[in-house]
């Protein structure tokens, strides 16, 4: 798998080398300036550079020299797929589109991945993450006390969806390139992608525009629509957080055998007979008495102690973690296997599909600029050393 690519989308094959593929990330003489980009920075190497280029070999090539774009080439032609992961076109003005390179090798898979994909009047806007994420809606605009507009905290949805659901076509195109001996071109926008993983939200709205005796909200609110997505979810008293003695919990109860089951374990019976709600998706919404009841009864114990008493009683509580307590959890510890600074440059998570019966393959460390040069062009390609030399005399590699 040939990568040429800059920033994040270069994501797009960490999953597939995480998962054994072999990833050769192919950088100008320069390198990439991931390494740069953003916090944190570690012994001078972002964290950002040691996640998404972890697993790959990393190799230089000028391609604006004949002999770099000859290399270029005669890696793809033992290659399954070329990530052109940066603005469509940039590798097809150098004479390694598409078309070129499935004349060389009919097999190969081609995908793109850039910001807001190859059509369209922003296909050619300058972006970054957080910009997919705006677009489709997902981040709303805050102030600080002062009234300065600002980017309030939100975990990132573009930046890691489209390179995932990248990863997914790719594998695809592979399957139907083994059993047609053809590829594709294919393409993927991070703006797409943040727009369909929140297509509950965008998608609700599209329902609500219909008329309401067609599109309704759940029996348990009596049919009334509720605000779009998980904004419904504010006026929520049996689908709800709470504060626990020491942090605080997510309560699910919205069906009623789970209900029954939370008090009975509370010893509070009376709660049920008094609201005992509908059989499904009832929150006893803007139910105040209730949530006052259910406040002062979740301080009692801790978020751990909720826990085990969900398990052993059955009904739904979960840990409410932050970025920062998440690791301490124990079903983090037991799922995620951190791989560590001294061995990667950081402290990292693993990409978190398990096969069973056999160890996923620890990936190596993201490569430094031109890393692999010589490993690549002997191992992969077969170049004898005298033609390697030749090809560092000329300025191919840099």
């Amino acid at each position: 798998m040939i990568e040429s690519s800059l920033l994040g989308p270069a994501a797009i094959t960490t999953h597939l080398a995480d998962l054994g593929a072999e990833v050769i990330k192919v950088e100008s003489p320069s390198g990439d300036y991931v390494r740069e980009m953003t916090w944190p920075i570690i012994e001078g190497v972002s964290l950002l550079h040691l996640h998404i280029n972890r697993g790959k070999k990393g190799i230089t090539l000028d391609l604006k020299t004949e002999e770099g774009i000859a290399v270029y080439k005669d890696l793809v032609a033992g290659a399954d797929v070329v990530v052109e992961a940066m603005r469509p076109g940039s590798l097809e003005r150098l004479g390694l589109g598409y078309e070129d390179l499935s004349a060389i090798n009919p097999r190969v898979v081609f995908c793109n991945i850039s910001g807001y994909g190859m059509t369209g009047p922003y296909q050619s806007l300058p972006s970054h993450g957080i910009a997919f994420d705006t677009w489709a809606g997902i981040i709303n605009p805050a102030y600080d006390e002062e009234g300065f507009c600002y980017i309030p905290e939100h975990a990132s949805i573009g930046m890691h969806s489209g390179p995932l659901m990248g990863a997914l076509g790719i594998l695809a195109g592979v399957l139907r390139a083994k059993e047609t001996g053809r590829g594709c071109m294919m393409e993927i926008g991070q703006s797409d992608a943040a727009a369909y993983m929140d297509w509950y939200r965008s998608e609700s709205w599209l329902a609500y525009e219909r008329p309401e005796d067609v599109v309704t909200g759940n029996k348990a609110d009596n049919y009334e629509r509720r605000e779009p997505g998980t904004a419904g979810m504010k006026a929520g008293v049996r689908y709800q957080m709470y504060e626990s003695s020491d942090g605080h919990v997510l309560f699910m109860a919205s069906e009623q055998a789970f209900w029954k089951n939370f008090c009975e374990c509370v010893g509070r019976p009376e709660l049920f007979e008094k609201w005992p709600g509908s059989k499904f998706a009832d929150h006893a919404r803007g139910n105040r008495e209730l949530q006052g009841l259910l406040r002062e009864i979740f301080k009692g114990k801790t978020s751990q102690k909720w826990i085990e008493l969900a398990d052993e009683k059955n009904f739904p509580v979960a840990p409410v973690n932050t970025p920062q307590t998440l690791a301490a959890d124990p079903q983090f510890i037991d799922r995620f296997p951190l791989y560590s600074h001294e061995e990667h440059g950081a402290d990292m998570l693993p990409f978190p599909l398990k096969i069973q019966g056999e160890a996923m393959r620890e990936p190596s460390r993201a490569p430094t600029v031109g890393e692999h040069n010589e490993e690549v062009l002997s191992d992969v390609l077969g170049y004898e050393d005298d033609k390697i030399q030749q090809l560092k005399d000329s300025g191919a590699l840099g």
